[in-house]
């Protein structure tokens, strides 16, 4: 399964001090969107995880040809190549057995992305200080990337957490947002941060998903 495209900060930063250049847009469709309606997440200070389901066979659609998969629950960082921690490895197999996607998936692929985050990740501590866990952003299945209704059914489904939803606003009261610090949803301490997409979703010319993210280190 694809790799979870990068999340583009909203302005240019300064060659020299890496500060933003407020005003600079980083790309034109952010300053094109500016005023309309994003929705807006809890940005997590973890690790990209990928949890992707296959069942025992697939059939192209096209061709009404059925291939051979090995069923299985695979787990992936931001890139193949990534190494994910052993105890988090450990969490996620107990988080996500193949009975768990069966009744629900039994003939169709899915990617779960999310961050794997807690103790000895980042700064998870504040989140969990004894231990790690996953929470779901975005879903990847049969070509499309599913929308926060669907992706919200689907971690009822499977059980698990989605980031939570703090606003739903523009960039500029967003950005105001954030830049007069907010807690995060798991405890008494900053949140990292905002992620962005807009209402409904747009892609660009080159058909990428059209998404940002606030830091609140950025903005203070």
């Amino acid at each position: 399964m694809k790799e979870y495209p990068k999340i583009q900060s909203i302005f240019k930063r300064d060659e020299e001090t890496h500060k933003f250049i407020e005003g600079q847009w980083s790309l034109p469709e952010f300053e094109y969107l500016a005023n309309n309606l994003w929705e807006w997440t809890e940005k997590v200070d973890g690790t990209n995880i990928r949890v992707i389901w296959q069942p025992e066979k697939k059939e192209d659609t096209q061709t009404s040809v059925t291939y051979d998969i090995v069923e299985g629950v695979t787990f992936k960082g931001k890139t193949d190549s990534a190494q994910i921690p052993t105890f988090l490895l450990a969490k996620l197999k107990e988080m996500f057995p193949i009975e768990k996607f069966k009744p629900h998936f039994p003939d169709t692929s899915i990617c779960l992305y999310g961050e794997g985050y807690g103790r000895k990740i980042q700064k998870g501590s504040h989140y969990i200080p004894t231990g790690v866990s996953f929470v779901l952003f975005d879903v990847w299945i049969n070509g499309w990337w599913l929308m926060r209704p669907d992706v919200y059914e689907i971690s009822k489904k499977l059980e698990i957490d989605i980031v939570p939803l703090i606003t739903v606003t523009t960039i500029p009261e967003a950005i105001e947002y954030v830049r007069k610090g907010f807690n995060s949803q798991w405890g008494d301490f900053p949140a990292e941060g905002l992620v962005g997409k807009t209402l409904p979703e747009l892609k660009n010319r080159k058909g990428e998903r059209i998404v940002t993210k606030l830091k609140t280190k950025d903005f203070v």
